[in-house]
């Protein structure tokens, strides 16, 4: 039998070395180690539970215990996992793919997520793919236009639209600010 624990703010590859590391000083075993969640094989103590709590929130790492901030976290991983981890994005729509993949009806998700966040996984959804926009203007490898259309917006003036909404800037000009940043440092 395995237990599955949920862990807040483990969005990276180096949280995931972080709890690793927490779990074998506590000679936890795990099946599965993902973004959010670890499996482990066997039923953990109390007394487990509790340093291994203790010691992740060191690491700026939350055990959950609560059942909605489990599936707020939950949906959360799925759609940073969707828009930033993987190089394509769903061809279904973004509230079938997420209620697929946590097998829960999409109203529920959306209502619980917004009660607790107090914003729309839509909002949750836009914010971080401007994120991952910036992250490829940044890189510089693609243009406006591929990155419009790897994160499925209908034009590049939807995206610059965003854009401009959550960032207060166009992306043309997000862009020069970096490439101004960059030249301001090569003359130090």
């Amino acid at each position: 039998m395995s237990v599955k624990l949920y862990i807040k703010y483990m969005v990276s590859l180096r949280c995931k070395m972080m709890v690793k590391e927490e779990l074998s000083k506590l000679g936890i075993h795990y099946v599965v180690l993902d973004l959010g969640v670890v499996e482990v094989l066997e039923d953990i103590t109390i007394e487990q539970r509790a340093e291994l709590k203790m010691n992740l929130l060191k690491s700026g790492l939350e055990l959950l215990d609560d059942k909605r901030s489990i599936l707020i976290e939950r949906i959360k991983n799925v759609i940073i996992e969707m828009i930033h981890h993987t190089d394509e994005l769903p061809k279904v729509n973004y509230s079938d793919y997420i209620s697929e993949k946590l097998d829960y009806d999409y109203t529920y998700l959306a209502n619980t997520f917004s009660e607790v966040k107090g914003i729309t996984i839509q909002q949750f959804i836009i914010i971080n793919k401007i994120e991952r926009a910036k992250e490829l203007l940044i890189y510089d490898e693609l243009s406006l236009t591929e990155i419009s259309y790897k994160l499925h917006y209908s034009s590049v003036a939807h995206l610059s639209n965003q854009f401009k909404k959550i960032t207060g800037l166009t992306p043309t000009f997000y862009k020069e600010l970096k490439d101004k940043r960059k030249l301001n440092l090569e003359d130090v």
